[in-house]
């Protein structure tokens, strides 16, 4: 089949699907607003680069400014009307799917990812229009989780699809800890995650001071790893609170290095605090490293960890909670490693690259 997808090439997530996909021996063409790193796609995708987000950073952003986007629907008319693809695909309901929309192309196939349904059309009456507009141009509708699910059936009576973001258990598996950061410690916390308001990386940072002085007597380091726009708040942060030797920032890496920071991890923790969170691919990565979780009781979050048995959930926004749990696993190896492995289970059973791309396969 030939697909066009629409949606931001710089997404680990838009890589993966564009090139399984091809490996299967579809012909893929990417459609993105943002520019991206052609490289990182198989050879024979064809990749078509708008850069518009270049032009919006120019004029200061902005819902309205936005408006931009429409003016690349011609090219996506041309696109279509050059490749005749038996499938158009977007990713996200707002952007790419009202483009998709406008398009009136069909079969249209609209993945719906998190902020798209739990923030954009909640924010105005037309937000709400354009949502509700895509939802109806859609002949397909897929979510990443069946809370979400629930969610994107408040404005449509269309069955919703539930297509996973998948794990690739070969890459994400338990493995030797590769020495990757200085100093020495006994145990080591932390997250894989954008250092964004959802992600609350200040209720990380108070849960690990709480770890640390209910445990005096050990060297416990708190690794974090990624960036983002709170990354200079995150780091003053961290100096006011004299952590700067406790605390390591990374900052971007590699996505073909995070297998090693999963499996550097004694204790993966996400403590969101939005239900814009609607999956958790890191922590079901952490899972398939055979790494115990604590998560955040948000959005799809509570779906893929098991409370108690692949990980624990606690409040969203309650760092003492979080706090108590990490303890739990740190103060208990045989606990650490059985829910570990059963979190790994979990994925091979549930979450598996090749489960969830068959589940995408099915569909089309």
């Amino acid at each position: 089949m030939k697909i066009l997808i629409l949606g931001d090439a710089p997404s680990s997530h838009i890589i993966k699907w564009a090139n399984a996909l091809s490996d299967y021996g579809h012909q893929i063409c990417v459609f993105s607003l943002l520019k991206s790193d052609s490289s990182q796609f198989r050879k024979n995708i064809k990749i078509i680069n708008m850069e518009i987000s270049t032009k919006l950073k120019f004029l200061g952003g902005g819902n309205y400014l936005k408006l931009l986007y429409l003016l690349t629907l011609p090219a996506i008319n041309k696109l279509i009307k050059e490749i005749k693809p038996d499938i158009l695909h977007a990713h996200y309901a707002s952007s790419y799917g009202l483009l998709g929309s406008l398009t009136k192309f069909h079969p249209y196939i609209l993945s719906i990812w998190g902020g798209d349904v739990y923030s954009f059309p909640r924010k105005s009456f037309l937000h709400k229009q354009i949502f509700n507009f895509n939802l109806k141009a859609a002949d397909k509708i897929l979510s990443t989780s069946e809370v979400m699910a629930k969610e994107i059936k408040k404005y449509t009576n269309k069955q919703i699809f539930i297509t996973p973001f998948g794990i690739d258990i070969e890459t994400f598996k338990p493995e030797s800890k590769i020495k990757l950061i200085e100093g020495e410690f006994d145990f080591l916390i932390g997250t894989i995650k954008g250092l964004e308001e959802i992600y609350g990386i200040e209720y990380l940072i108070d849960a690990y001071c709480m770890v640390k002085e209910k445990l005096k007597n050990k060297k416990i380091k708190l690794l974090i790893v990624g960036t983002g726009s709170l990354e200079n708040k995150i780091k003053s942060l961290i100096a006011e609170r004299s952590l700067s030797d406790e605390i390591i920032l990374t900052g971007k890496i590699n996505y073909s290095e995070i297998q090693n920071y999963h499996n550097l991890l004694d204790v993966y923790i996400a403590l969101s605090i939005y239900d814009d969170e609607s999956f958790g691919v890191a922590i079901l990565e952490a899972s398939s490293c055979s790494k115990p979780v604590v998560v955040s009781n948000v959005g799809g979050l509570p779906e893929i960890v098991e409370n108690g048995v692949t990980g624990f959930v606690v409040p969203a926004r309650n760092a003492e909670s979080a706090a108590q749990k990490i303890l739990e696993l740190i103060n208990n190896k045989d606990l650490r490693l059985k829910i570990g492995q059963a979190g790994r289970e979990r994925v091979l059973k549930n979450y598996s690259w090749e489960i969830c791309l068959q589940k995408m396969l099915d569909i089309y």
